[in-house]
């Protein structure tokens, strides 16, 4: 895939985001900027070199926006390595409220870079949706697209026995299918949720957002179940786009060694480009 000529291309700098830790962002502004800018945000257990997202940016950046994705602070990635996951004890730290911080973090620094404060449009796919959408405002966000989105935090979490087994222990262990680390997750997690429980409601966020909003999820999602999308879109009264025949990535996997889009992720790019134009 050809890329636009770039006034500006930084790879693997430096932002410090939440509880003063350091990630890693990438931020292209190619020469034909509109003044538009697209931050990124990745799901869980996921990082800005994942699968095909370099071909997402030079998508956006071709058609003159900016475009920046970055790894949230407590990922589990650190500056030297931040695509797998070696930092196990900084995973088990994170919460929902440190990814939205890390948010307004990244985007006071990316800002720096453009000579006039550019218009801010959110993308978040996945867990990075929930994170994307609390954020919006904050950030004064213009737009929010939603890719595969959830729509409950509170439903992530287990129940019962399962999660009286967790508080006792204190934490819990989920396995990463790449990697196959059992990579940990404190109880610190939960109870960040039930203190914040008000801010971190999505469905209030949604209904409470005064900016466009548009969804879309995989008609095949066996991750984040496309009734998810449904409900995300009844709550801010905007559009659900189901892409039909794919999955919760839109058909990218890592690593994606082609150099082009995955044909489901090219058409999910290509109708968000087209409620950004409109919107």
């Amino acid at each position: 895939m050809k890329k636009s000529p770039t006034v500006l291309h930084v790879t693997n700098a430096r932002y410090v985001g939440s509880e003063g830790r350091e990630s890693l962002y990438d931020l292209c502004i190619p020469e034909n900027s509109t003044g538009q800018l697209i931050i990124f945000v990745h799901g869980f257990m996921g990082f800005k070199d994942w699968g095909a997202w370099h071909l997402v940016q030079d998508f956006f950046t071709e058609k003159g926006f900016a475009f920046c994705k970055f790894n949230l602070s407590h990922n589990g990635g650190t500056v030297e390595n931040g695509i797998d996951f070696p930092d196990e004890l900084s995973f088990a730290k994170n919460t929902y409220s440190m990814e939205v911080d890390d948010i307004g973090h990244l985007t006071k620094k990316i800002i720096t870079y453009f000579n006039e404060v550019p218009t801010i449009h959110l993308i978040g796919h996945s867990r990075g949706g929930a994170s994307a959408l609390l954020s919006a405002k904050t950030i004064g966000a213009s737009t929010l697209s939603l890719w595969a989105s959830i729509s409950s935090i509170a439903a992530r979490f287990p129940s019962n026995d399962e999660l009286k087994s967790w508080e006792e222990e204190g934490i819990r262990y989920i396995q990463n299918s790449r990697t196959k680390q059992k990579l940990p997750q404190n109880f610190s997690l939960y109870i960040d949720f039930i203190k914040n429980k008000e801010k971190l409601d999505l469905e209030k966020a949604c209904k409470t957002l005064e900016i466009a909003v548009s969804i879309f999820h995989g008609e095949q999602d066996n991750s984040v179940d496309p009734s998810e999308g449904i409900l995300l879109a009844g709550w801010t009264t905007s559009e659900l786009s189901m892409i039909k025949d794919t999955d919760h990535v839109f058909g990218s996997k890592h690593p994606w060694i082609k150099n082009v889009l995955p044909e489901k992720l090219n058409e999910l790019c290509t109708k968000t480009i087209a409620f950004l134009l409109k919107n």
